[in-house]
């Protein structure tokens, strides 16, 4: 669960930024990039993790069909986000082509599937798991608002949409268990996921600009560190099942702030690292619901 992990990240950002090029145009590896490549899969290899850990936790500690079903729905949230932007953009700038075209037929055929499992979710599990949603609905707004103008990769929509995406977890409880209790371990739940975001896309960004220009200031990934201290405490008062969770948060904040004082990785390595340390904390958070 990353930020974008670009090594062009925090610079030459505002219009045609992350623009997907045309069906057949060189792509970054310097091949021609088939069209439902462009059109269909996101570019943003930290948004895959930044789905699936709270679609894995959520099912890891309240397992149900509607928790499933919500989860896929999730995951296709995330992928529809890129045809709907590649459309959104064109419109935007008064063009429509080929790509404009396949794009909106992707997004049709997404938005269909999801449409079909949130309704498989209601009939199972009613309306109950939509509050969390409905919390999350404006901060999601947030960065689709920065994605239509091309400026998604900057600090703001990617913390927003973080967070909101994080709410998945909180779905996906209230879908499989209903009460006091089990409101307490989805906003817990959503807490923790929530500050691993908090404290590792400012780390990514500050990382990424000192493997560009070979040094850069550490002091907005440290205080991002704290505040993501401070919110799993937050959880671990909510929920003490979250409490290993919490723990799990001041391990990676503390990784953080060594690796930001070594020298830093490649964007592929950087990644990786943050893909193993989500799904960690994932494991150990779930490991937390079940002891306590």
């Amino acid at each position: 669960m990353t930020a974008t992990v670009r090594e062009g990240e925090g610079e030459g950002e505002g219009e045609g930024e992350g623009e997907p090029c045309e069906p057949g145009e060189p792509g970054a590896a310097g091949g021609e990039r088939a069209w439902w490549r462009v059109v269909a899969l996101p570019s943003e290899h930290g948004g895959w993790g930044l789905t699936l850990e709270p679609v894995l936790l959520g099912l890891l500690i309240a397992p149900s069909w509607a928790g499933f079903a919500l989860g896929v729905a999730a995951f296709l949230a995330f992928l529809v986000r890129t045809p709907l932007k590649l459309a959104a953009v064109d419109l935007r700038r008064r063009r429509w082509l080929l790509r404009s075209r396949q794009a909106l037929a992707v997004a049709v055929a997404e938005l269909v599937l999801m449409a079909v499992l949130v309704a498989l979710a209601v009939g199972d599990a009613g309306w109950r798991w939509a509050l969390p949603a409905a919390v999350a609905a404006p901060l999601v707004a947030v960065e689709l608002w920065y994605d239509v103008r091309s400026r998604g990769r900057r600090l703001v929509p990617e913390l927003c949409g973080a967070v909101g995406i994080a709410s998945v977890v909180a779905v996906i409880v209230l879908a499989a268990r209903s009460g006091h209790d089990a409101g307490r371990l989805a906003a817990a739940a959503w807490l923790v996921l929530a500050a691993r975001s908090l404290g590792a896309i400012p780390f990514v960004r500050v990382q990424i600009v000192r493997l560009r220009r070979g040094s850069g200031p550490v002091r907005g990934s440290d205080a991002a560190q704290a505040i993501a201290v401070a919110v799993g405490a937050v959880a671990a008062v909510v929920s003490h099942q979250l409490l290993l969770g919490a723990v799990g948060l001041v391990v990676v904040a503390a990784l953080h702030l060594w690796w930001v004082r070594r020298p830093p990785r490649p964007a592929k390595v950087l990644g990786i690292g943050q893909t193993i340390l989500g799904v960690a904390l994932v494991l150990l958070a779930a490991l937390g619901v079940w002891v306590f």
